[in-house]
């Protein structure tokens, strides 16, 4: 079994199929300000051994002061470690007055001198500037490759590259692993996305990931493409259906909803969409599950209001509330963190209100189809029954969702919508689709009162007069 160096951050590991393997040498590119020197320090001190030390060497483009001016920032540093398992040295000034056969001596010698397990190059581009022979620093890069090769040393060579010059650098030709890191501006933010280029002699996770700089160093968030990453073997505590919390609807549902299956629940603003959804949540906890409701729309006091206002407790055991702005939200960032709330409280029932504000923080739609396909997945796989609300612009005499692109990823689909009754208004749904069920397809009316949504229960067969939350 090959050896891995850890980086720090299980995702990244897990993209790297394990970690980098031990010894390698690994090219960490990307523009300034993309992260490689705060990366680089991670997997410092996550492998720092005072038997077997990690060396930092600073060149040309920044001095070590500033390089370690900035440390103490860093939740990952330990101070303590610092020239007994982390170990700094400037190789500036030996480049400087002695050319790159002065800083090939001095690598060479102090990787023999104290073992050390990773030796990181911040920046190994910066050396070119050391000759103006570029055949003369290709071969540097060789002869270092082959000592550290020989000692079995694993090597982190940072390099102010973008993509594009990638392919014709002399480093990336040696390098056995090339992680690329990319900033891009996104309007008015800032998206960050890490790419495995190539890793010799394993497997890797393709395409770009997404990644954040904090003060606890670099976390990455693998590409959301799979439904999952167990066997698919689908393991729900129960195979009867599970109720809505509306009677009327679980009629039209054809029984209520299978144990996993997703809900897109789509409507004009102010047609019942969240109360709907905490229809959902609150009813879980009558059956003993628990449920999580997480909203982009509203704020803990407009939430708060919402629920005593249909005589639910907000503060209920059985619901975890999560308030979030889509404008504070990396998607891939808030997968992860939703990923762990459910498994923390074993949440049988999820809601999100809305997908609208959460396709907002993902502009590529393919990319967001790709998410929406692993979420709903991997809540299936677990036996998690979703819903999905989902703001639609039509007021009146909306029939289908085709052109969101998004219906077909789900099992069951609710229009909800408003119907002109002479002078008044009424709201109504529609069951648009029930996947594994034969569903009643009525458009039938509906109001919402203090006792939630109750239905009318004389539009169409089957529909029963018991509307109100039990």
């Amino acid at each position: 079994m090959k050896q891995r160096l850890a980086s720090g951050c299980d995702r990244l590991d897990t993209i790297l199929g394990g970690g980098l393997i031990d010894p390698s040498i690994t090219l960490l590119a990307g523009a300034p300000g993309s992260g490689k020197t705060v990366l680089a320090q991670q997997y410092a001190f996550a492998n720092a051994d005072p038997a077997r030390p990690v060396v930092y060497f600073s060149t040309l483009t920044e001095p070590l002061s500033k390089i370690t001016q900035f440390l103490d920032g860093l939740t990952f540093c330990a101070p303590e470690r610092i020239g007994t398992s982390v170990l700094f040295e400037d190789l500036g000034d030996v480049v400087t007055s002695g050319g790159l056969n002065a800083g090939l001596a001095r690598i060479t010698e102090i990787a023999t001198r104290t073992r050390c397990a990773l030796l990181v190059v911040d920046s190994i581009k910066a050396l070119r500037y050391a000759t103006p022979d570029q055949a003369a620093y290709t071969r540097f890069l060789y002869e270092l490759a082959g000592r550290l090769s020989a000692l079995a040393t694993s090597t982190l060579w940072l390099a102010e590259y973008d993509t594009a010059e990638l392919a014709t650098s002399a480093e990336f030709t040696i390098a056995d692993t090339t992680i690329a890191l990319s900033t891009q501006a996104s309007g008015q933010r800032t998206n960050r996305a890490l790419q495995v280029l190539k890793l010799r002699g394993s497997g890797f996770r393709p395409g770009w990931h997404a990644y954040r700089i904090s003060q606890d160093g670099l976390d990455a968030f693998p590409r959301l493409s799979d439904s999952s990453d167990g066997d698919g073997t689908a393991d729900p505590a129960s195979l009867a259906r599970v109720s809505s919390g509306i009677a009327g609807l679980d009629s039209l549902l054809g029984g209520g909803f299978w144990p996993g299956s997703s809900t897109i629940v789509a409507g004009p603003p102010g047609s019942g969409k969240t109360v709907m959804g905490l229809h959902f949540a609150f009813h879980g906890t009558e059956l003993g599950q628990h449920s999580t409701f997480t909203t982009l729309q509203e704020s803990p006091l407009q939430l708060n209001r919402a629920i005593h206002s249909l005589g639910w407790e907000p503060r209920s055991r059985g619901v975890t509330l999560r308030c979030e702005s889509p404008n504070d939200i990396y998607i891939d960032e808030w997968f992860y963190d939703l990923l762990a709330s459910l498994n923390a409280s074993q949440t049988r029932r999820l809601v999100i209100d809305s997908l609208t504000d959460l396709a907002a923080a993902c502009e590529d739609e393919r990319r967001f189809s790709e998410f929406l396909h692993s979420l709903l997945g991997r809540c299936s796989q677990v036996g998690i029954s979703t819903m999905l609300t989902l703001e639609i612009p039509d007021l009146y005499g909306r029939e289908g969702l085709s052109d969101t692109g998004i219906s077909h990823l789900s099992d069951n689909v609710i229009l909800l919508q408003y119907q002109r009754a002479s002078a008044r208004v009424d709201r109504a749904l529609t069951v648009l689709k029930t996947r594994a069920s034969a569903n009643r397809p009525y458009t039938t009316t509906f109001e919402i009162t203090g006792n939630g949504i109750v239905m009318d229960d004389s539009a169409g067969p089957d529909v029963t007069a018991a509307g109100r939350r039990r």
